[in-house]
């Protein structure tokens, strides 16, 4: 375990660092617009750097040993779409048909949500629905992550602390599929955090942060095998809620999920704060108690008579979530952000 995260970690420092010295050649570059926090031009050839390292690393574990083809074509075309959306900037259906595809292909591999586990004694089998409720989940969660990609460190941040969690998931359970890409990506995403630390010398770019939240969504589903999908629910926690009180005010608001804005719970936060290091340090922290009552829920789930606990927590992030989107969006009224 020790030794994944410190290959991936030395390879993707080596790799990042150069991409950074190479931005003039490699000319995958962000420049500063009305949305953005930073004002001066960016590498954001992060993402390149991360896979190229885990690409490395998965040669050196022999992870292309015939079991795991589906899910690794998978990850590749949604780190192609990411590389090509830095370029080119795609359409946000054509995003969406891409990372729906890729979810097909992993099913291939028999990576799919079967059940949303046991609830007051019964079990929510997902039967015909498996495969398309999985590939929405995919979808969903791939673009919540690439939603909170707004401040430097803080898609990184909140991912690595995710890992963690599946991590310890894929040790207590010994799964080596879980293991080796969550140790790998994490030392890959550490030695990445090193530089995009506020103030960023590079930036994920989407390449990163879809593929990063694919890998996520492909880990959760892995986990489910093992524990609840309440508590998983709980360990993917910030980017969901974000994404979901996000999505609700812009349809709301401005009738259309796809219309970028300045209205993320991290920029409410930035703005509160004042602060970058601040706000990624604060969300990060809240992922971290997410993930502990994730694992709450993992741990004893079964210590509770009729399937009361998975019930109890499901209404409790329910009543948080709407909590967090009168609390947002309330701050948005009073600044005159929000206007139908």
């Amino acid at each position: 375990m020790i030794e994944n995260f410190l290959i991936t970690f030395f390879i993707a420092f080596i790799v990042i660092y150069a991409l950074i010295k190479l931005k003039g050649i490699v000319r995958l570059n962000d420049i500063p617009n009305e949305r953005s926090l930073h004002t001066k031009t960016i590498p954001r050839s992060g993402g390149l750097g991360i896979f190229v390292s885990l690409l490395i690393f998965f040669v050196y574990m022999n992870f292309f040993d015939g079991k795991n083809v589906y899910l690794l074509f998978s990850i590749f075309m949604v780190f192609l779409l990411g590389f090509y959306d830095d370029i080119f900037s795609a359409n946000p259906k054509f995003k969406l048909l891409v990372i729906f595809i890729a979810s097909l292909v992993l099913s291939l591999d028999g990576v799919y949500l079967t059940s949303l586990g046991e609830y007051l004694g019964f079990n929510l089998t997902l039967g015909f629905f498996a495969i398309p409720f999985t590939a929405f989940a995919i979808i969903g969660f791939t673009n919540a992550l690439n939603l909170i990609d707004g401040l430097d460190g803080l898609a990184g941040g909140v991912s690595l602390i995710i890992l963690l969690a599946f991590a310890h998931i894929g040790n207590e359970f010994d799964d080596i599929v879980i293991l080796t890409l969550s140790t790998g990506l994490l030392g890959a995403l550490s030695a990445f955090l090193f530089f995009n630390w506020n103030p960023a010398k590079i930036f994920m770019g989407d390449s990163g942060s879809l593929t990063i939240g694919f890998i996520l969504a492909v880990l959760a589903l892995l986990s489910s095998h093992y524990i609840h999908p309440v508590a998983i629910l709980y360990f993917l926690a910030v980017p969901v809620i974000d994404t979901l009180i996000v999505m609700i005010r812009r349809i709301k608001y401005q009738g259309s999920p796809f219309k970028a804005d300045n209205t993320h719970i991290h920029h409410i936060l930035n703005d509160f704060f004042g602060s970058a290091k601040q706000t990624t340090f604060f969300l990060m922290m809240s992922q971290a108690i997410f993930c502990f009552l994730g694992y709450v829920v993992a741990r004893h789930i079964e210590s509770y008579p009729l399937g009361l606990f998975p019930v109890a927590m499901i209404i409790s992030f329910v009543i948080l979530t709407i909590m967090a989107y009168m609390l947002f969006t309330t701050i948005l009224k009073n600044k005159g952000e929000l206007k139908k």
